[in-house]
């Protein structure tokens, strides 16, 4: 199971959970194997390029099914025709998070540093085109601010840099940054949903702060190869659902404040799809281009 982000992110710790019960179920090893970069095209490129005979899946995130297509002129692969998805595993909000110095304690706060010191911040996202870099720029907009985006390899790395205050901020997965913000080292202040976290009720949305626009929720999918035979995907599938299912399974995930989806193939589609909706404008309207 390729992961295209470092060890210790949320798509990694998805891949590891699922992944241990998936070897179980299918009476063989799964090997988790990490190969991040590119914004995830390095990891998903291997996907792409694999075998379709079921022995080689991948994670899948919006960014590499959908927003990086917009972003780069050119790519490994194509999302629509090289990939086959599966099933979503998971999805989590994306806090609004800030160095535990930043001079802002609640989101309308932070809007308002943004416009009085329109180039004087930075921020962390786990790789260029991520919905992490695309919230955190529609953010900035909303603003009329300039921000230095800093991109890392992981939401472990990202976090770091706003903890040691290398950046300043980032929209990041809750599972990565809470236990930081428990710990009174970053600052959380509001989450990048629709509606208000069951995990998080105490944060609001930033729709609730006037940027309804920006929805970033972290949702994680299982993949493969194009062209993996039907009865494959249909038995991967019917596992990874059973899986998700499980109550212990459930269990860990909801303790890394992430919600089982467990969805057909064509409702992952359309969740793609609703991504590139969504972020299209957003690139266009802000010229972000990645090479």
């Amino acid at each position: 199971m390729i992961v295209p982000f470092a060890a210790g992110s949320t798509p990694d710790l998805v891949a590891r959970l699922v992944g241990e019960r998936l070897g179980t179920r299918l009476g063989q090893p799964v090997i988790v194997d990490n190969k991040p970069g590119a914004s995830g095209n390095i990891g998903t490129n291997a996907v792409a390029k694999a075998a379709p005979d079921g022995k080689t899946l991948g994670i899948g995130i919006a960014s590499t099914l959908a927003v990086n297509a917009l972003l780069y002129k050119k790519m490994p692969y194509d999302p629509a025709r090289d990939i086959e998805l599966i099933t979503v595993a998971a999805s989590q909000p994306a806090v609004l998070v800030a160095s535990s110095k930043f001079a802002a304690d609640n989101a309308t706060d932070l809007l308002a540093q943004l416009k009085k010191n329109p180039g004087k911040y930075s921020f962390a996202s786990i790789g260029a085109g991520s919905a992490s870099h695309l919230a955190m720029q529609a953010l900035a907009a909303r603003a009329s601010a300039n921000l230095v985006h800093v991109p890392y390899p992981g939401s472990g790395a990202a976090v770091a840099a706003i903890i040691s205050g290398e950046v300043d901020m980032g929209v990041l997965p809750a599972a990565t940054v809470m236990p930081f913000v428990k710990s009174g080292r970053i600052k959380a202040l509001a989450i990048a949903s629709s509606k208000r976290s069951a995990f998080l009720p105490q944060l609001p949305t930033l729709a609730e702060v006037g940027a309804p626009e920006i929805q970033a929720d972290a949702w994680i999918g299982i993949v493969a190869p194009a062209r993996t035979p039907p009865e494959i995907v249909k038995r991967l599938s019917s596992e990874l659902v059973q899986i998700l299912t499980e109550p212990s399974i459930q269990e860990k995930l909801h303790a890394q404040y992430m919600e089982p989806v467990a969805n057909t193939p064509t409702q992952f589609r359309s969740m793609v799809n609703d991504e590139v909706a969504r972020w299209k404008p957003v690139i266009e309207k802000n010229s972000i281009t990645l090479d």
